[in-house]
């Protein structure tokens, strides 16, 4: 009786284990991470659409954004403090979002800089090349400077506009340096 009683134990202690590991409980976890990425994935369009949709962002200022869970980070460089809290209020109010980290940076107010930037501009955007880039409802080209150093930020359609757009922001006078981060938009990755 005794050795019955053991042995039914242990095959209900063996049932409960093969049952805790069942593919019912995979089929569950993959369920909640292919829900988590969906949730994701409508949280970034609508943290890219609200940003873009800002009235203050322009050329000469760079938002960019990380979604992680039900948690944004906000990066980039911006001219002035109004709208670094715009973009993190207007992150704030999306249906799903939890926290909302704020790293924008503010570039600091500078004459010279700003007589860089439009010169940058100028350059960049009478070249007939890369013209088209300052028709675009949200121009693809930012440029951004901090203490007469340049870095471009965004995307371009292809190698030689990239190229371009470096060539021309480096003959500017009065620019130190010139970091090229312009993506190539067959190769970007949303950031």
């Amino acid at each position: 009786m005794k050795k019955t009683l053991i042995s039914i134990v242990l095959v209900l202690l063996v049932l409960s284990a093969v049952a805790v590991s069942t593919p019912w409980s995979y089929a569950s976890d993959e369920q909640s991470q292919e829900a988590m990425k969906r949730l994701e994935d409508r949280i970034s369009r609508e943290v890219y659409h609200e940003l873009i949709m800002l009235p203050q962002l322009n050329i000469f200022d760079h938002l960019a954004y990380k979604v992680d869970g039900n948690n944004v980070i906000l990066m980039g460089e911006v001219r002035n403090a109004i709208l670094k809290d715009s973009a993190e209020k207007s992150v704030k109010h999306i249906e799903g979002v939890e926290t909302v980290t704020n790293e924008i940076e503010i570039l600091p107010a500078s004459g010279n800089d700003d007589r860089i930037r439009r010169a940058t501009a100028r350059a960049i955007f009478r070249d007939e090349r890369l013209f088209k880039y300052s028709l675009e409802v949200v121009p693809s080209i930012h440029i951004i400077v901090k203490g007469g150093h340049v870095t471009l930020k965004g995307a371009v359609d292809n190698q030689t506009d990239k190229d371009a757009a470096g060539l021309r922001a480096n003959g500017v006078s009065g620019v130190f340096s010139v970091q090229n981060e312009l993506e190539v938009k067959g190769s970007r990755t949303r950031k």
